[in-house]
């Protein structure tokens, strides 16, 4: 492959150029091949991050009164 942008399908589960799958099927676009091999793993770094980040912690107490009122304009 040339130098250029790179992806990883979630179909093929391969590193693919731009002119590959569907964008809605990958992952990138990332400036290496071994950026774009690594994809799920900064997927899964990231996803570790966000679980463990304290802005994002939510009160399990107000998710359940929340709940029961539905949302947005379903609001009982």
């Amino acid at each position: 492959m040339a130098e250029g942008q790179y992806y990883w399908c979630l179909d093929h589960h391969r590193v693919e150029p731009y002119e590959g799958c569907k964008a809605a099927d990958r992952l990138g676009p990332y400036d290496t091949i071994d950026e774009a091999e690594h994809a799920l793993d900064r997927v899964q770094q990231r996803n570790e991050q966000w679980d463990n980040d304290p802005r994002f912690k939510d009160d399990d107490d107000e998710d359940a009164a929340d709940d029961d009122e539905g949302w947005g304009p379903f609001r009982t």
